[in-house]
């Protein structure tokens, strides 16, 4: 083993058990949009990358995944280290070119424009957006419909900045196409699944009073 790959914090304790566990958070995620997953995710990656966001790509990117990290992950050399050896997954300089892209926080998520959407015969080429968010809020109250959801969904917005809802709307469209999000939090994963329409409600009272 080298020097570099010695002082790295370890992966998966058990990986086989740990990613079938995180994977069926991530699906049930999908399945289920909006609604938050608990995810407990027995690792401790380097900061700022969170052990919930480290856990996704673990279970999701291999060697044949290209992967774009935002840039105040990319500054932290340990991250990108940390990332490549226990996935294998290559690197990019270009979000336009990555099968996944990992965000730092709801601000650091790249332009849509730059994100593949697949293609109607190879939609699952799209990429997939993997959001760190903390207590970040969009400010508005949102309600979303799509197939996972019965009637409408009212949702806090956690992980959800207004510019990003905005960018989102404006890249949506041409299913089979468009680019699935999964937000990770404190213990949860949750998805916004490309079908997934979302629409403001109102201003969100708790995230303008302080509450």
């Amino acid at each position: 083993m080298n020097q570099a790959a010695a002082t790295l914090t370890p992966g998966f304790a058990q990986p086989v058990q740990d990613a079938q566990r995180v994977f069926r958070a991530v699906l049930e995620a999908m399945a289920r949009p909006l609604q938050p997953q608990a995810l407990a995710v027995p690792l401790t990656p380097p900061a700022p990358l969170t052990a919930e966001a480290g856990g996704v790509v673990l279970t999701l990117c291999d060697e044949q995944t290209p992967l774009w990290v935002d840039p105040q992950l990319h500054r932290h050399h340990e991250v990108t280290a940390w990332l490549g050896f226990h996935t294998g997954a290559p690197l990019v300089a270009a979000a336009a070119e990555a099968l996944f892209c990992l965000a730092s926080s709801p601000d650091a998520v790249p332009p849509f424009e730059d994100l593949s959407p697949g293609t109607d015969q190879e939609p699952h080429r799209s990429t997939t957006l993997i959001v760190q968010a903390e207590q970040t809020g969009s400010r508005q109250r949102l309600r979303g419909t799509g197939p996972g959801i019965r009637e409408a969904l009212d949702w806090d917005g956690h992980g959800m900045t207004e510019q990003f809802r905005t960018a989102r709307a404006e890249h949506a469209g041409g299913f089979p196409r468009g680019v699935d999000v999964l937000i990770t939090g404190r213990g949860t994963v949750t998805g916004l699944p490309r079908t997934t329409v979302l629409e403001p409600t109102g201003p969100d009272t708790a995230a303008e009073g302080g509450a």
